[in-house]
């Protein structure tokens, strides 16, 4: 396979992956706030209430981190084979790790610190979602383009 059909399928699987993380977390959260509140009604996906039911909201809250973490794991992994594609080698796996890493201790510590401000809270989910989505990936496929206009100037 070619290195722009690489790069090409690469954005399509990160893309794909970030429409079916949002339709699960969209129905996962449904199905939470459904058990939380008490609700008459949950919105989520009929076929996706099918999945959870008779589960707890203890149970749904932790599918949520797993699930979270599995995504982080996902899109690191087309991260790590997006630079590889734009680098040709594996020189840049280590920095992506550390800072996917990085990120999410921030997150966890805003997390924490939701509890003196809720503001916080809110910045620690912005990034997890960042983990999550594919925006590192898209900040090295620009940064890939920033480079090599600057060799060619």
């Amino acid at each position: 396979m070619n290195r722009s059909a690489g790069i090409a399928l690469v954005l399509i699987l990160a893309v794909m992956l970030g429409a079916v993380r949002e339709f699960f977390f969209l129905n996962l959260n449904y199905a939470i706030d459904h058990l939380a509140n008490h609700r008459a009604y949950s919105y989520a996906h009929s076929a996706f209430q099918a999945m959870v039911d008779g589960m707890t909201l203890q149970q749904l809250v932790l599918v949520k981190w797993v699930a979270a973490g599995l995504f982080i794991l996902a899109m690191l992994g087309i991260t790590i084979r997006m630079a590889r594609l734009l680098f040709y080698d594996h020189r840049y796996r280590s920095p992506i790790i550390l800072l996917t890493v990085l990120i999410a201790v921030l997150a966890l510590l805003l997390h924490f610190a939701g509890s003196w401000h809720p503001a916080f809270d809110l910045v620690s989910v912005k990034l997890l979602h960042l983990l999550q989505y594919p925006g590192i990936l898209l900040f090295l496929w620009i940064a890939s383009m920033l480079r090599r206009s600057s060799a060619v100037a």
